[in-house]
């Protein structure tokens, strides 16, 4: 059973002018040892170079659309409805598979794993770490949150413990994004898909180059207050603000340590 596990991968990369960095994003796909991938664009109209590039990576690219949309997670959800494969994965321009190997890795990390008993025994969840890197690629430092030992969807009270790209979910799993939320749907999707999970199978590698371009202090606020919202509606209200009014006694005892 365990060598016959061969899944496809639909990959998706959602543009708007992003010319600058597309191409490494394009690149760390097309240059995997793993061939059963189906990659996806959906660019936003761009009016930049952004399409040339596609254009000259055509060949390697199963799906193309460039169009208007209304915003990151409508051009998501689009993305999501072509999709094919046995998992998807969200890859945003600039950010990169980590090495070429990296999906071969990946299903060689579930084959290895004790989870699979048995026909029915694939993960509905594969996951990993990501690094941050600056717009050459060199290494700055692993993401500040780590993937957990064993994630459940209760994981995410302490936060985004999983960085969405490196989040792979099986396809039938998952919805469409809520277009409700502006800045932090993903964070909505991943906890709506591992409640319907049983098996989340952790790599134990590092699977995304996240370029780290820094959020705005405003879309970062935004974002956490959406994010306060999901995990009231998850989680519940009462235990989410207790786990805030922790939290913050906890900052406030370490600086005062410090």
């Amino acid at each position: 059973m365990h060598n016959h596990f061969h899944p496809k991968f639909s990959i998706i990369t959602v543009t708007y002018n992003a010319a600058a960095v597309l191409e490494d994003t394009i690149q760390s796909i097309i240059t995997q040892t793993y061939k059963n991938v189906e990659y996806i664009i959906v660019d936003g109209a761009s009016t930049d170079g952004t399409l040339k590039i596609i254009e000259r990576y055509r060949p390697h690219i199963h799906t193309v659309i460039s169009e208007k949309d209304n915003g990151l997670y409508d051009a998501m959800n689009k993305g999501l409805a072509l999709a094919t494969g046995d998992y998807v994965c969200f890859l945003n321009a600039g950010d990169c598979l980590h090495e070429d190997g990296t999906l071969q890795n990946m299903v060689h990390s579930v084959i290895e794993a004790e989870c699979m008993h048995t026909e029915n025994d694939v993960p509905d969840v594969i996951y990993g770490e990501t690094e941050l890197v600056d717009a050459e690629g060199h290494f700055l430092r692993m993401r500040r949150l780590s993937a957990p030992e064993h994630l459940t969807w209760r994981s995410f009270r302490q936060g985004m413990l999983v960085c969405h790209q490196a989040f792979f979910a099986r396809r039938e799993l998952t919805q469409p994004y809520d277009l409700h939320y502006r800045f932090s749907s993903d964070f909505d999707w991943c906890i709506k898909v591992m409640k319907k999970s049983r098996i989340l199978h952790n790599t134990h590698l590092t699977l995304i180059d996240y370029l780290d371009e820094g959020l705005t202090t405003r879309n970062h606020k935004a974002s956490l207050k959406e994010r306060f919202h999901i995990m009231c509606h998850h989680y519940g209200t009462i235990s989410t603000v207790l786990h805030h009014l922790w939290f913050a006694v906890r900052m406030v005892t370490h600086r005062n340590k410090v």
